[in-house]
C-alpha cells in the first residue's frame, strides 16, 4: 500500500465511529471473527481497545492484521484502523 492510498484511507477513516472493541480479554476469537465479519462488509474499520485492555495496542494491531489479512493503516493512541477489499466486490 503506497502512503497516498494510506493517507486516503486514513482521511475516510477520520469519521467513523470504532465498531470493534478489545477489552479486558484481550485478542480473543470474538474480537477477531468480529472485525472480519466487519471488514467484509464495509472494508474499512475502526477499532478502540479499552482502558481495562493489559496487552500493549501495537501487539494487538498487529496481531489482528494477521488473522483478519487485513492492512492495519492506522494506529493512534488506543485507536486502530484496519482496511481489507471485501471479496464480494470485483
Amino acid at each position: 500500500m503506497t502512503s497516498k492510498q494510506r493517507a486516503n484511507l486514513r482521511k475516510q477513516a477520520h469519521s467513523l465511529d470504532a465498531i470493534v472493541q478489545v477489552g479486558k480479554n484481550g485478542l480473543s476469537p470474538e474480537v477477531t471473527m468480529s472485525l472480519d465479519e466487519a471488514l467484509e462488509a464495509r472494508e474499512l474499520v475502526k477499532v478502540a481497545v479499552l482502558n481495562n485492555c493489559d496487552e500493549p495496542v501495537r501487539d494487538i494491531a498487529n496481531a489482528l492484521s494477521e488473522r483478519t489479512r487485513s492492512e492495519c493503516v492506522q494506529v493512534i493512541g488506543k485507536k486502530m484502523v484496519f482496511y481489507r477489499p471485501s471479496k464480494k466486490t470485483s
